[in-house]
């Protein structure tokens, strides 16, 4: 996603094992999806690294120096496709627990509202 014009995701890599099993889904996004996908995103540097013995995953190197990563283990093409694009989607931000179901600027003076009735 981009923040007044600019892309967050710099740098995306393709992490796969060319003999494992479970890196099956990803050779195939490999030979089929991501030259497409560079093609749609000229901004991104799309690096592919060969891991022998481990399992697949996406990792998104943010602007912000902030870094994501994906495990996409016996995933289809698709599936692969779909997270990548999520990581391109994305702003990089840490995900923050909300400590209330609402977020206001101005809390109520008299508290929030609940459905139990007590009387």
């Amino acid at each position: 996603m981009s923040v007044r014009g600019v892309w967050q995701l710099q740098k995306l890599i393709v992490s796969y094992c060319n003999w494992g099993g479970s890196s099956r889904g990803i050779r195939a996004f490999m030979e089929s999806h991501l030259p497409a996908f560079r093609e749609k995103n000229p901004q991104l540097e799309v690096v592919t690294e060969l891991n022998r013995g481990y399992h697949p995953f996406l990792k998104g190197l943010y602007k912000n120096k902030n870094e994501r990563v994906v495990c996409v283990k016996n995933m289809t093409p698709e599936d692969v496709l779909q997270c990548a694009s999520r990581l391109r989607n994305a702003q990089g931000r840490k995900v923050l627990k909300l400590k209330t179901r609402h977020v206001t600027k101005h809390p109520s003076v008299q508290g929030t509202w609940t459905t139990d009735i007590e009387m």
